[in-house]
């Protein structure tokens, strides 16, 4: 078993919500790690949906780069609605 990889687990709990990460689990492929998921992760049937995902497949970004990677960008004045004239009957925008 030391051998099996890793898969990360993403279950949905109702139609229209988004997949959500729940857990990881080692299986021989990823037909095993779906059967295993529904085993561990939906024993009260909370799930609609499983993804299962082999982990050496995902992309990552560093955390001690949030900085840079998440920067509000200032100089990119187009993401920022502040050319807009709203009129005064739209109160909560």
């Amino acid at each position: 078993m030391n051998n099996w990889p890793l898969f990360e687990v993403f279950i949905r709990s109702k139609n229209g919500l988004n997949h959500k990460h729940v857990g990881s689990l080692h299986a021989s492929d990823a037909h095993m790690a779906i059967q295993n998921a529904r085993d561990v992760y939906t024993r009260r049937s909370e799930g609609v949906s499983i993804w299962v995902v082999e982990a050496k497949h995902i992309t990552a970004s560093n955390p001690d780069d949030s900085e840079a990677l998440f920067d509000p960008a200032e100089d990119k004045i187009y993401r920022h609605p502040t050319f807009y004239d709203l009129p005064i009957e739209l109160k909560h925008m």
